[in-house]
């Protein structure tokens, strides 16, 4: 899987927690996946699966924290073959163009031997399966704003916050409406000024909080 990006600066992360099922001649590999920005984050995540799986065969550990030659990478085979399930879903995991993630491999064994070649397509495929379905996001630099507005513009106020890939936080009903919203700082100047270009500059718009690193989800503005 490749993630290939026209801004080679931008550096992808999960936008969520995402599982994924996958059986192989009656053994269950259940794929586990979640941003982590740290080794602590991350060994306390693989702790929480161990935790909710305590029956399982085997639980296969893989992370990478930061991004590039400066990332920290982890993988074990958790009493697998040598090299047949940390090391393939590692490689899986590489060739995402993801960094600031966790992924713990779960498997339950059916009774049937998949050999060295098949654990390893196993859990390669668990961990591309995870992948797949797995929402991408990049952290970066936000504000928190607030804005009070007329209710005849809500709904054009909805609007151009999904324009802008804004995440609305909160909405107040009162003589007039106050919306909270969280955006991408660089996109903060465009939307003040298409704000006031869509009230005429009847509006009260102020940022509240300034947050350096947040989950975002990709999009195409």
């Amino acid at each position: 899987m490749s993630l290939a990006s026209s801004n080679p600066s931008q550096l992808f992360i999960p936008g969520e927690e995402a599982r994924t099922e996958l059986v192989i001649d009656k053994s269950r590999f259940i794929a586990c996946a979640a941003p982590a920005f740290s080794v602590e984050e991350a060994r306390a995540y693989i702790s929480k699966i161990r935790g909710e799986f305590p029956d399982a065969s085997h639980h296969v550990p893989l992370f990478i924290i930061g991004h590039g030659a400066g990332a920290t990478m982890h993988c074990a085979d958790d009493g697998e073959p040598s090299g047949t399930a940390g090391r393939p879903g590692l490689a899986v995991l590489q060739g995402s163009g993801l960094g600031d993630i966790v992924v713990v491999v779960v498997r339950y064994f059916g009774g049937i031997k998949l050999g060295t070649g098949g654990l390893v397509r196993a859990y390669s495929d668990a961990v591309r399966m995870v992948l797949d379905t797995l929402p991408r996001a990049e952290k970066v630099a936000t504000s928190l704003i607030m804005v009070t507005i007329a209710y005849s513009l809500l709904e054009r106020l909805r609007l151009l916050v999904s324009e802008f890939g804004g995440r609305l936080i909160e909405e107040e009903f009162t003589g007039e409406v106050t919306i909270t919203l969280r955006l991408r700082d660089e996109r903060v100047d465009r939307f003040f000024a298409r704000l006031n270009d869509m009230t005429r500059g009847h509006t009260n718009a102020i940022i509240i909080e300034k947050q350096a690193n947040t989950i975002m989800p990709v999009d195409k503005v």
